[in-house]
């Protein structure tokens, strides 16, 4: 089997660290509030398909530099392209870039390692999708999330907002953000659930690191099953859901995982998992 050596990767358009089995992706343009490029989308994009082989990262986080997580999509880097295609009639120009951008949600959900977002300051368009799509999120008081589309005359469909968005905080106040543009400030985001937790903006990274590290020291093949599950049973009946997560945990059982914490705990110990 292929294999990808994550810590000898090296990004060119963002900051990528790994310590222990965390990795870290910063979004590293702070001048412009760390907006994303062709190039940033389309590296993100290939470094979270390239994680799916990766043995020696359990975790990532994602955050940004300089007080900020991410602005969304370059004004001039992108959306001045895009308005040109318009102009141009290119209409497989620009579908060919939505569906990018789509990919790289699409490889975020189906990389095996739980992604946390770190999020302090703006968090918009594309950044708030980034964030979306993270399986968890830590926030500070000083977080601005908007999904921004509508404001540049866009429908609030992008990557799958209309998807994702209801399912972390409800129907109607996904509705409200993605027709208006607004920002949800950061007690809203707690409240509705968006934020696991918030804390200040010191802490943000090193509390999302640390729980990257708590999830990259459990049952790491367990933890990707059951990011597997939560993502494919958004598809499935109550019944489906039952039959797979049966399975699911049956080929969990058959780990060395498995033996391993049984044990720990005859032994009144702390299991040491190794993810096999």
């Amino acid at each position: 089997m292929q294999r990808f050596k994550a810590a000898a990767y090296g990004a060119t358009h963002f900051q990528w660290e790994v310590s222990g089995k965390v990795g870290t992706i910063t979004l590293n343009r702070p001048e412009r509030k760390n907006p994303l490029t062709f190039e940033s989308y389309a590296e993100l994009r290939d470094l979270f398909r390239s994680l799916v082989f990766a043995g020696d990262v359990k975790a990532i986080v994602v955050t940004g530099a300089g007080g900020n997580f991410c602005s969304g999509g370059d004004v001039h880097e992108i959306i001045g392209p895009l308005v040109r295609m318009q102009e141009a009639g290119d209409m497989q120009g620009l579908l060919a870039f939505t569906r990018m951008t789509g990919d790289l949600v699409k490889a975020m959900r189906h990389c095996p390692q739980p992604i946390i977002a770190a999020v302090d300051g703006i968090c918009a368009g594309a950044g708030a999708i980034v964030a979306m799509a993270s399986d968890m999120r830590i926030g500070t008081p000083r977080a601005k999330t908007a999904f921004l589309f509508v404001r540049v005359g866009l429908a609030g469909a992008d990557m799958g907002a209309c998807a994702i968005l209801p399912r972390l905080i409800g129907q109607g106040r996904a509705s409200e953000l993605l027709y208006t543009g607004r920002t949800m400030t950061a007690e809203e985001a707690d409240k509705w659930g968006f934020f696991n937790r918030l804390t200040t903006p010191e802490q943000v990274l090193a509390d999302a690191q640390a729980l990257a590290k708590e999830l990259a020291d459990g049952p790491t093949f367990g933890h990707a099953m059951t990011k597997t599950c939560l993502h494919q049973e958004w598809a499935l009946d109550v019944d489906s859901a039952i039959e797979a997560e049966a399975q699911a945990q049956a080929i969990c059982m058959q780990t060395k995982d498995y033996g391993r914490a049984y044990r720990a705990f005859v032994a009144k110990v702390k299991p040491v998992f190794e993810g096999n």
